[in-house]
């Protein structure tokens, strides 16, 4: 039987253990920037370089995604060799960790030597941007079939070996047409299991996943669990699906898609927005960022908190 003295000290434990406030405990998480896709702007891009990118990085945005890459009148980046495009990212105060290149003009059969070429020349240029992401951004529409989905994933594997050697890494970007059923099979399926996970990363596009895949994006983290590594925060407008919108205006639960980002291992989100620019994309991508910091980036902060009770 308890003494008086003994419930008493007892009694002091409990009492000091209450008086003790919750202690938060910060679970690994992606600690994420507020990123964009640079094509959303590339008409304003066009006009003046140098003020949109100082713009952008005004609105709140910390890093960016280039497009194109020394193919036609986009010789390197937007016509700036990567030394000239790197200097003007640092004065900007803007990073780039990912890029788009045009590594889909190469896919041709009769183009695989003109492509290891054309990727040494991509590896290059990322290495000087201080880029870890080459990513793989589209594929012409008399590819979209099994075979060819195929022959892309031995072509994802043969040039994800050779920018692994480099330091750097290989993701392909998704649209709706991976989604397609033909026969009662889907590209993206092909892509996924012919692919190595070590050699060939994902940039998930949240709008065409959202738009066309037969599943949920948390199945598909669920099926290739922290292979992921950059998500596209693309919203789809209310009335008209085949229509993107301002990031936070749409249709898109971000929430709940981003709340599984550590298991499909995101490490970098890009607000993008390829039409329906109301009144322009400027004011647009402005709210887009505006929106992911009000609302979505305190959301992924908050869901990696575990609040601890010391007793």
């Amino acid at each position: 039987m308890s003494t008086r003295r003994t419930f008493l000290k007892q009694s002091g434990v409990i009492s000091a253990a209450m008086a003790i406030p919750a202690i938060p405990f910060a679970a690994p998480k992606a600690k994420f920037k507020v990123g964009l896709q640079l094509y959303t702007i590339r008409e304003a891009m066009e006009k003046d370089l140098r003020g949109t990118l100082t713009s952008v990085a005004g609105f709140g945005y910390q890093e960016v995604e280039t497009y194109g890459f020394n193919y036609g009148n986009n010789k390197y980046y937007w016509g700036l060799e990567p030394k000239q495009a790197k200097q003007l990212m640092d004065d900007c105060n803007l990073t780039t960790p990912a890029g788009h290149y045009d590594l889909d003009r190469f896919f041709a059969k009769d183009k695989k030597d003109a492509l290891t070429k054309y990727v040494d020349q991509c590896i290059e240029g990322a290495t000087i941007m201080k880029q870890d992401y080459i990513v793989w951004p589209w594929l012409a529409p008399e590819y979209h079939n099994m075979d060819e989905f195929k022959r892309l994933a031995s072509t994802l594997n043969t040039i994800g070996e050779q920018i692994k050697k480099s330091g750097l890494k290989l993701a392909y970007h998704n649209h709706d047409f991976e989604f397609i059923t033909h026969d009662g099979k889907i590209g993206y399926n092909t892509i996924l299991d012919e692919t190595d996970p070590a050699l060939v990363k994902l940039e998930m596009d949240l709008y065409w996943t959202s738009h066309s895949s037969p599943v949920a994006p948390l199945e598909w983290f669920k099926k290739e669990p922290g292979r992921f590594a950059i998500l596209h925060i693309k919203d789809m407008d209310k009335t008209d699906r085949e229509l993107h919108t301002t990031v936070g205006d749409g249709t898109i639960d971000f929430k709940t898609i981003l709340k599984d980002h550590q298991l499909a291992g995101a490490k970098h989100l890009f607000v993008e927005q390829g039409n329906n620019y109301i009144p322009d994309a400027m004011s647009n991508v402005k709210r887009s960022a505006a929106y992911v910091k009000n609302n979505l980036y305190p959301f992924i902060f908050y869901i990696g908190i575990i609040f601890l009770q010391v007793l």
